[in-house]
């Protein structure tokens, strides 16, 4: 073969390789992607391998399928007055069935979850007494798990648990609570 007759042949499958490379999609376990084709939602793309049609499909986002875990710290005041920092941990992980909320639906999810964990427990602790607080982390949880559950099951998250991980009362109040002990 001629040399001149060759560089056809060479940037022909140039071309042809760079498109099979860009057509070849991994998705690795626990994820998610999410496929647009000419701007429009066009599938969920499942772990393992997968193909799009090059510069026509594109991936636009992952969607992260483990359990994940959101730390939120809540400053408020009980029903005696005193003001308390609570640490709340919220576990959710995206549901399956509703992938598409979940990616579409909210802008930040992370945030728009600690927004409900704020109003919650700013609702709840305000009826108990400091020592009540402490006796109760547990129901408060329970309550706040349950007004998430049933607000963030529309966007496609599915709230595993929450903790209340941590109690500390303004630095005041530790040191007269310590005085009167003492």
């Amino acid at each position: 073969m001629d040399p001149e007759e060759l560089v056809p042949v060479i940037v022909i499958s140039v071309i042809v390789l760079f498109f099979i490379i860009k057509s070849v999609i991994l998705v690795k376990e626990r994820t998610v992607y999410v496929i647009q084709r000419l701007g429009k939602f066009k599938r969920m793309a499942q772990p393992g391998l997968g193909f799009i049609i090059p510069f026509i499909d594109k991936k636009v986002g992952v969607i992260n399928m483990r359990v994940q875990q959101l730390d939120v710290d809540v400053e408020t005041k009980t029903h005696d007055d005193v003001f308390v920092h609570l640490r709340v941990s919220a576990q959710y992980q995206v549901m399956n069935s509703k992938l598409w909320d979940a990616y579409y639906a909210l802008e930040n999810p992370r945030n728009q979850i600690a927004s409900y964990i704020f109003d919650d427990v700013r609702a709840e602790v305000p009826k108990l007494e400091l020592d009540d607080v402490f006796a109760k982390k547990e129901d408060i949880a329970v309550a706040v798990r349950q007004n998430l559950s049933e607000i963030m099951d529309d966007y496609g998250y599915a709230i595993v648990k929450t903790l209340i991980t941590d109690i500390d009362p303004d630095a005041h109040v530790k040191e007269s609570m310590n005085r009167i002990n003492a």
